[in-house]
């Protein structure tokens, strides 16, 4: 997700304001000045926008990813530290990049563009990987931002190929005792044969050890990672998944994508391209990938359907929440953002819609799928397999809430949509971001627009 400065300052202040109204020595809910002023952060104009922000969440220290540069800052936006990530001598279409091998392709001064950016708390360590050379990780230590390691000697090193800052989601699942692991996702700009749109990478507790970053599981025939298929640009030649947002919750890791495809309007001979969400669920102990299911989501509201994703945020329910949504206080629920419509995913229409979805009801009907394919019943039905109609292959055999898939029936698609319930619509001013938390057993939502506004 693509942001103007106005609107990373009010996400600077979004997550000052969190920090301020839930954390306190004694525990205490610490209520907000009415007329406090907001505080900003401006960086050096000439190094063009910022592109991610976290927050460590014990500390209150603000990273932020911006081009050519790290940032370190203080809860209240004091700069404590900065790390030069770039520009440097590269081109775009060296794979591998110069620094491996020889290229002959005319190399320029290029601006690094942070493309992910996560605090590794296990190791007190920043993961921040930009756009130069084919997408390359840096390894920070949290205290100063000095470079713990650069891994880049390896094809696994090189993650992503888009130059784009919101091509990249990364989510970490951490153990008590083993390594813990990156699952990836990503752009890969026609470029499938280089890079797995998604894969699962290990964390080695050592930044510059041989194996950081390598798949988790890798031999001649399976790996922890999942590619499109070559032929699938044939039918849609500037195929891609767009990853909007990711998170895990108890046993899997999900993503929300953004994805084109091409549908048979209703009395029409001929096929257009529209955009389709949908969601991509992966076991997180699951090392050969035949757990990836992917649901399609939208909303609607009054007729009007909002169908292209623009933000997504996990949260919990809240005890009010929870009563009328007949869940848990403590149940996972989904803050969603959609524009209206799904075709056009680079000039989204203003009117959106904030909507929201019980996980555990996306989960159920992912199960009911798994068990109505396990019969023998229809096909993969996944949009980028089409042209491999593969039928489902029946197997006696008990899929609960936990099943992770066998060497058959995967990857596969849900193909009825779930639909989440519309709670609020923008007509003019396009909601593109949303964080959301619970409070004294509400449930809260912040949402920012276009314009650069913040809404709560």
């Amino acid at each position: 997700l693509i942001m103007s400065p106005a609107m990373w300052k009010w996400t600077c202040l979004v997550s000052h304001l969190l920090l301020s109204t839930t954390v306190s020595p004694l525990g205490r809910q610490q209520p907000l000045h009415p007329k406090r002023p907001f505080i900003t952060f401006t960086g050096d104009q000439a190094e063009g926008n910022f592109n991610h922000l976290v927050v460590d969440e014990r500390t209150g220290h603000i990273y932020l990813g911006a081009v050519n540069r790290i940032y370190k800052l203080s809860s209240d936006l004091k700069v404590l530290v900065t790390h030069q990530t770039g520009p440097d001598e590269d081109n775009p279409k060296c794979y591998p990049p110069r620094i491996v091998q020889t290229c002959n392709e005319p190399l320029t001064p290029t601006n690094n563009i942070n493309k992910m950016l996560l605090i590794d708390y296990k190791e007190n360590r920043l993961i921040a990987c930009g756009s130069l050379y084919q997408g390359i990780c840096k390894l920070l230590r949290l205290d100063d931002l000095f470079k713990l390691g650069e891994p880049f000697h390896k094809k696994e090193h090189y993650l992503s190929g888009v130059n784009e800052s919101g091509s990249v989601f990364g989510v970490i699942v951490s153990y008590s005792n083993m390594d813990d692991k990156l699952f990836i996702a990503t752009a890969v700009d026609g470029k499938p044969e280089y890079f797995p749109t998604i894969s699962s990478r290990k964390l080695t507790k050592n930044s510059e050890a041989d194996g950081m970053f390598a798949y988790v599981f890798h031999d001649e025939f399976v790996a922890s990672m999942i590619k499109i298929p070559s032929d699938t640009f044939t039918i849609i030649p500037d195929f891609d998944i767009y990853y909007i947002y990711g998170f895990s919750s108890g046993n899997f890791v999900y993503f929300l994508t953004l994805q084109p495809e091409m549908i048979s309007p209703p009395g029409s001979t001929t096929k257009e391209q529209v955009y389709t969400s949908k969601l991509v669920r992966l076991c997180k102990e699951d090392t050969a990938f035949n757990s990836y299911v992917e649901v399609p989501i939208g909303c609607e509201k009054n007729g009007v359907e909002y169908r292209l994703l623009q933000a997504a945020y996990l949260s919990k329910a809240g005890a009010i929440l929870a009563r009328s949504l007949n869940v848990g206080p403590e149940d996972d629920i989904l803050f969603t953002v959609f524009s209206k419509g799904q075709k056009r995913k680079m000039k989204s229409l203003d009117e959106s819609a904030l909507c929201i979805f019980v996980l555990k009801e996306i989960n159920d009907r992912i199960k009911d799928r798994l068990q109505s394919c396990y019969r023998g019943e229809g096909t993969l039905d996944l949009a980028w397999l089409k042209v491999k109609d593969i039928p489902c292959s029946s197997a006696l055999l008990t899929i609960d809430d936990n099943f992770c898939g066998l060497d058959m029936n995967a990857p596969l698609g849900v193909s009825s949509m779930v639909r989440g319930l519309p709670i609020f619509t923008e007509d003019r001013d396009r909601m593109t971001s949303v964080i959301a938390y619970v409070y004294k057993n509400h449930s809260l939502a912040f949402v920012g627009t276009k314009s650069g506004k913040l809404k709560k």
